[in-house]
């Protein structure tokens, strides 16, 4: 897949989550490194004035590879709700692929933006 072709996808999603009334406005931008390399950010704001902030390293030349990742979901005041990510802890979680939720850390798999935006709509918007 290419880059273009991984934007137009994250597009569409949020397209749909638009139309469906659930996000209200957001920022994206795609620096292509390569045609298979890119770092992707933006910002979704939800009906209910959260905000959900994602970035995303990756490297598409045979699979989606997420090298580098964050999704943070905040609240209005700007307090996080929950971030998924996977940057390295110290002392060293044992696993790379995690989600922070009520003061702990526990593994997860790597989302994509979608299933994020589901989790929001479905446990926090709904």
């Amino acid at each position: 897949m290419l880059v273009k072709e991984y934007q137009a996808k994250i597009l569409s999603i949020i397209q749909k989550y638009i139309d469906d009334e659930w996000v209200l406005s957001y920022n994206f931008s795609v620096d292509s490194r390569s045609n298979y390399l890119g770092f992707v950010q933006g910002k979704l704001e939800f009906r209910d004035g959260t905000f959900l902030f994602f970035k995303e390293f990756i490297d598409l030349a045979e699979t989606i590879e997420k090298i580098s990742y964050s999704f943070h979901y905040q609240d209005k005041e700007n307090q996080l709700i929950f971030p998924y990510d996977n940057a390295k802890h110290k002392p060293d979680l044992g696993y790379r692929d995690h989600k922070h939720i009520d003061n702990k850390i526990i593994p997860s798999a790597i989302p994509d933006i979608e299933e994020i935006i589901i989790e929001i709509v479905d446990n926090y918007l709904s």
